[in-house]
């Protein structure tokens, strides 16, 4: 058998960094239902499954923590998600298996896949480990490095054209994502040297950290802006196959109405999120409210959907008796909360002239009641307004 040559492991600093104080909530001790012995306790340095070595802390959520580590056998960057105690995204996996096994694409690489998986064994139990080619910070990160914390326009060209080419590589995959919004698409890395050099800095400017008896909560290490191609990542709530599905997806105040009214869907719900993650991008607010007395109510939400697109056509009011709750059979709003005053136009503040035209049909093409009438990723990537750039040179 041949042997793969390994790096050795690096030493990390055990003194020289910021010592915070214990009694203090930092990073994953701030959610709400925290328990420490659901996340396994890594440290910098830390060798996993005999091969990775944790080099950096790059972020946290409910479900798991992120770390940098450096394959000491390929020689290469990894980030490695290490899930929560009891948690195992089956899905996850499988639908980065059934797409790493499909057809070349132009979109494929565009697109954040689980790489490998494996268990370690900590002081409470087994947690799983995911492992991705490394990816810069998100789009909602970045935005707020921004002026205003809007999108350029050319910006969000570029960026939402290239986003619909990963789509349209899912959707004749028959893969819905289900859940995309500025939260989960990645700058891409080109030059590796910005990971050598995030490992470099945690061994000469160590970051802060908290020292407990069991474990060390670190600081996350923020990525710098990279100028590469998006990314879209977390497959976790993606659904497979040809047929519609059922049930509740996407986030509150970003669900699609069929979404909301209970009826069968398929992935036409991802062209409805390319409209209202745009919407975010590049204006001072989310496009929807959504929200009764500080709760998420949908009587409002479809209000304020009427009051943005019209009433629905009957052949949509006909596919979920949910419907009646709020429009009689001739599309009359029936709710007791009144349709909003406002209109795309009186909302839209960031483009003028020949841009806000181009910008409000891109919308107008994407904010239909009926699923059908959207648009495919394939066609709106050819979009006039996405394709502006390329038409003016």
């Amino acid at each position: 058998m041949v042997s793969i040559p390994s790096d050795s492991p690096r030493q990390f600093p055990k003194s020289g960094f910021v010592k915070l104080n214990p009694k203090e909530k930092i990073e994953e001790e701030q959610l709400p239902f925290y328990d420490p012995q659901d996340f396994y306790p890594v440290y910098l340095g830390e060798v996993l499954a005999s091969r990775y070595q944790v080099v950096s802390k790059l972020g946290y959520g409910t479900s798991s923590t992120a770390w940098l580590c450096r394959d000491l056998q390929g020689h290469g960057f990894f980030t490695l998600k290490v899930c929560i105690r009891g948690q195992r995204p089956e899905n996850e996996i499988a639908v980065s298996k059934h797409l790493e096994n499909s057809n070349t694409h132009a979109g494929k690489h565009l697109v954040r896949l689980v790489l490998d998986s494996f268990e370690i064994t900590g002081p409470c139990g087994k947690y799983l480990c995911l492992l991705y080619q490394p990816h810069g910070m998100s789009f909602t990160e970045f935005r707020n490095l921004l002026p205003d914390n809007k999108f350029p326009k050319d910006l969000t060209q570029r960026s939402i054209q290239l986003l619909l080419i990963s789509l349209a590589f899912m959707h004749d995959n028959h893969v819905v994502h289900t859940d995309i919004s500025s939260n989960n698409i990645l700058q891409g890395i080109v030059d590796s040297t910005i990971l050598s050099q995030i490992e470099e800095d945690e061994i000469q400017r160590p970051i802060a950290r908290k020292v407990l008896d069991d474990r060390q909560i670190y600081y996350s290490r923020p990525m710098p802006v990279c100028a590469s191609l998006p990314v879209l990542s977390d497959l976790g709530e993606a659904r497979i196959g040809k047929h519609k599905h059922r049930g509740d997806i996407m986030p509150g105040i970003y669900r699609a109405p069929e979404v909301i009214l209970g009826m069968d869907w398929d992935w036409k719900v991802d062209i409805w999120s390319i409209g209202t993650m745009v919407w975010d991008l590049v204006q001072d607010s989310h496009l929807f409210f959504a929200k009764k007395n500080g709760l998420l109510d949908d009587e409002q939400h479809l209000a304020e959907m009427v009051s943005l697109m019209g009433p629905p056509p009957p052949e949509f009011l006909r596919r979920s008796e949910k419907c009646r709750q709020f429009w009689d059979e001739q599309g009359n709003w029936r709710g007791s909360i009144p349709i909003p005053e406002q209109s795309l136009e009186i909302r839209e503040r960031q483009f003028s002239g020949a841009d806000r035209e181009l910008f409000l049909k891109f919308l107008r093409k994407i904010f239909r009641w009926l699923p059908d009438e959207r648009p495919t990723a394939e066609e709106l990537a050819y979009d006039d307004f996405l394709m502006q750039p390329i038409m003016s040179e």
